[in-house]
């Protein structure tokens, strides 16, 4: 994935004339990013590295404003630049590190993990707060059929 949002920033320096300085910055992003793949399951958020790419995420994102605001390209266009070249690897970061493998459906049996374990507190069968208010409401909006025997 970092090496297609290269290619694709390659391309739009080569192809579209983009600046060499909103693409060189990209490029050297991704340059941190493949840093960041050194230790990957293990991100330290006070490692120089993080914290780089957290810098550049946010200078990326203020040069892609300016340039964009100076030039015009179909919303579609613009939109298609900030997805490849500026969001889908934080965000392919972000994801990969908050899904634990532990905590998939298959992994684990019904109830036995430890986010339904914290909702309800060990609790099983009793409903409480909003919970029990949206039941309500959906009761009381949509009944459901009953089978008449």
């Amino acid at each position: 994935m970092i090496l297609f949002s290269t290619g694709v920033l390659v391309g739009l320096y080569l192809f579209e004339g983009f600046p060499v300085l909103m693409v060189g910055v990209g490029l050297f992003t991704n340059l941190v990013y493949f840093g960041l793949l050194q230790t990957f399951p293990y991100i330290m958020l006070s490692s120089p590295n993080f914290i780089l790419s957290c810098i550049l995420v946010v200078t990326n994102h203020y040069m892609a404003f300016q340039y964009f605001a100076e030039e015009y390209y179909a919303f579609s266009e613009v939109l298609a630049y900030f997805t490849i070249c500026l969001w889908v690897i934080p965000f392919s970061f972000f994801v990969s590190l908050s899904a634990g493998e532990n905590v998939l459906p298959s992994t684990m049996q019904q109830g036995d993990d430890v986010v339904s374990n914290y909702f309800t507190k060990g609790k099983r069968g009793k409903r409480s707060g909003i919970l029990l208010i949206f039941s309500f409401l959906k009761e009381a909006i949509l009944p459901s059929r009953q089978k008449m025997y």
